[in-house]
């Protein structure tokens, strides 16, 4: 697990501090918030019993068009989070997260659209002993992603300024140890934020950069690889691995379309179908079932600088034992190291149910 965290905040650092050290103008902000529990699945209804409260800190780099890909998104900033949310449920207990995030501006910089991703500490997991009741959260360690929507002013008084809107933040450690029913919070939030060195904001620089782009057809070959187990709790955590052929078109400087297939050796699903055979008879599962899986997909690639958001819709065309139907879903993020190769964190899932979080390494040719 060590292993997959170095590779999660090495992402997120490297897209943070590769930027021009030239122009250093960031911000701080702390945003309280209120919300309540979504039943995203009536199994956690038991779980819904007050109203989540926390803090959002964050630090923001802001940019100011010194690259190129910073007009392109209208100036966005980039930085880190801290959240602190007490679940107000004694089953949940509390989580702490820390985050890497996008701000993008709208409306005159008036509208702030903040996406973080990171990873989140639970203090009262699931323990079949003291703590059977929380079924949402199978580990100390989740995968954890928020969407914050502001209408914010800076700099209203001497580097001052406010904020307020509309916080989602959503816990899960995507199967990799049961149970994993996973929470949503909506909330609203309400704070401050301050720009340091405020009398020497720069202005923004206008785009220069040619609209056309073009780029010819690429091919990838990726490798992902993870520990995940099925939901039944106690059949224990296996890894998996997934090798990847596509190829991608850019469309423009930000998008790309993909076309390709997965082949998946995914060991929990072995271990899964033999304990059916063995405590289910009555399911007809001989335990001899391929566990193994092919499937075809088509895909997006949203561009943002050395970074990229994946969302790609497959479909298994080898298919010899039914888990979770054929179509699957994937999201994530990918950080290019040159023009070659790649990583990348993914989120594989059928539907709205996770299967495993994948992390992988890839080559584009």
């Amino acid at each position: 697990m060590r292993f997959y965290l170095t590779i999660l905040l090495t992402l997120c650092s490297g897209f943070l501090f590769s930027q021009d050290k030239k122009v250093n103008i960031f911000t701080l902000d702390a945003n309280l918030f209120y919300g309540t529990l979504l039943e995203h699945n009536p199994d956690i209804s038991h779980l819904i019993t007050g109203h989540p409260t926390g803090l959002i800190l964050s630090y923001n780099k802001k940019t100011y068009g010194l690259k190129d890909w910073e007009s392109r998104f209208n100036y966005p900033d980039l930085g880190f989070s801290f959240i602190y949310q007490d679940m107000k449920n004694e089953t949940l207990g509390e989580n702490y997260g820390l985050y890497a995030h996008y701000n993008f501006y709208f409306l005159k910089r008036n509208l702030n659209l903040r996406i973080g991703q990171g990873i989140a500490y639970n203090t009262n997991p699931y323990d079949k002993e003291t703590n059977f009741k929380n079924n949402a959260y199978g580990s100390h360690l989740l995968s954890t992603t928020y969407l914050m929507f502001n209408y914010k002013k800076e700099n209203i008084f001497k580097g001052f300024g406010l904020q307020a809107g509309i916080s989602l933040m959503h816990y899960s450690n995507a199967n990799f140890k049961a149970p994993n029913t996973s929470t949503n919070t909506i909330a609203f939030n309400v704070g401050t934020n301050y720009v340091f060195d405020y009398e020497n904001e720069p202005k923004y620089i206008p785009s220069t950069e040619d609209k056309k782009f073009t780029e010819k057809i690429k091919y990838n070959l990726a490798f992902r690889s993870g520990v995940n187990e099925s939901d039944i709790i106690g059949v224990g955590q296996y890894p998996f691995y997934i090798v990847s052929a596509y190829a991608d078109k850019r469309l423009n400087r930000k998008s790309a379309i993909q076309v390709g297939t997965d082949v998946f050796f995914s060991e929990f699903l072995k271990e899964l179908i033999y304990f059916y055979s063995v405590a289910f008879p009555e399911l007809d599962v001989s335990g001899d079932e391929d566990w193994k899986r092919v499937g075809v997909f088509v895909g997006h690639e949203f561009f943002i600088n050395k970074m990229s958001f994946i969302t790609q819709l497959g479909y298994y065309i080898y298919y010899p034992y039914d888990f979770e139907g054929r179509v699957y879903n994937r999201i994530g993020l990918k950080r290019y190291f040159g023009d070659t190769f790649y990583g990348a964190i993914t989120l594989k899932s059928h539907g709205a149910k996770a299967e495993a979080v994948e992390f992988g390494i890839g080559v584009r040719l």
